[in-house]
């Protein structure tokens, strides 16, 4: 794969075309370690999680995808399993619109792609693993983040995560890691389990949300929530209105990018 699909300098002096382990594992939200085990055949038995992050950082076909799950002897998700598959349509529209924080999750709200402005905005997703790296595990066990809610937001917000888990269940019953983590979710937190036993029932719609980022300060932005055609994929998008404060805050995180910033607020 070529490294400038992933926004990687192409000046660069490279001894092989494609990507780079480190590249390779950064993308996928695995250790370099654990690629050069694969590389080398020591690490002989890839689970399902870690073959759906391989395909999802090669921007692997349907059928790509399909022909790595069977050589690495695992079967290819059914239908009743959550889908991680990301249409070309969709990395075309992460690509391009780079004007803007974007984030795709899978209907279990797993973080599966992000765009290099989201990364700024939200920290590194990279080191992240399992878990960490789903929006509603954080949420509801406190995994520090930088988005702060009014009660209000914070209602509607859980009202709808459950609900989609909810809506997720009935699409994917064979899916065994949905079940375990609603499980794990009803046993840390009693909120959660509260919300699920009522059978609550919530949409997401536009709202705001307050982002407080270490260099650039506190961003309101308006956060919606959109779904790709043909599949459960959540597309969030993050937008100011054109001339605002935010606004400005976000063309300087454009150009500051992950980088720190030092106490005269240059790059570092």
């Amino acid at each position: 794969m070529a490294p400038a699909a992933i926004g990687l300098p192409v000046s660069e002096v490279r001894r092989a075309a494609g990507l780079r382990r480190e590249e390779l594992a950064q993308l996928a939200g695995l250790s370099v370690d654990y690629i050069v085990r694969l590389e080398q055949g020591r690490a002989t038995s890839p689970s399902p999680q870690v073959l759906s992050a391989l395909a999802r950082a090669l921007r692997l076909s349907a059928a790509e995808r399909e022909y790595l799950f069977l050589l690495a002897g695992q079967p290819a998700p059914g239908p009743g399993q959550l889908s991680a598959h990301i249409p070309p349509g969709v990395r075309r529209l992460l690509d391009q619109l780079d004007g803007a924080p974007l984030s795709v999750h899978d209907a279990a709200w797993n973080l599966i792609l992000w765009n290099p402005l989201w990364a700024a905005l939200f920290g590194v997703p990279s080191a992240l693993r399992g878990r960490e790296r789903n929006i509603v595990w954080r949420h509801f066990t406190g995994l520090p983040g930088r988005v702060s809610h009014t009660p209000e937001q914070q209602a509607r917000f859980e009202a709808a995560v459950v609900a989609d888990l909810r809506a997720a269940t009935a699409s994917y019953p064979a899916d065994a890691a949905l079940r375990s983590l609603i499980k794990d979710l009803r046993g840390v937190s009693t909120d959660f389990a509260h919300l699920w036993e009522t059978g609550i029932v919530g949409v997401h719609e536009s709202d705001t949300k307050t982002i407080h980022h270490p260099d650039v300060g506190t961003l309101t932005l308006d956060c919606d929530v959109l779904i790709a055609a043909g599949s459960d994929l959540r597309i969030v998008t993050y937008t100011a209105a054109p001339g605002s404060d935010a606004a400005d805050r976000l063309k300087l995180l454009g150009v500051i990018g992950t980088q720190a910033m030092t106490e005269d607020n240059t790059p570092a």
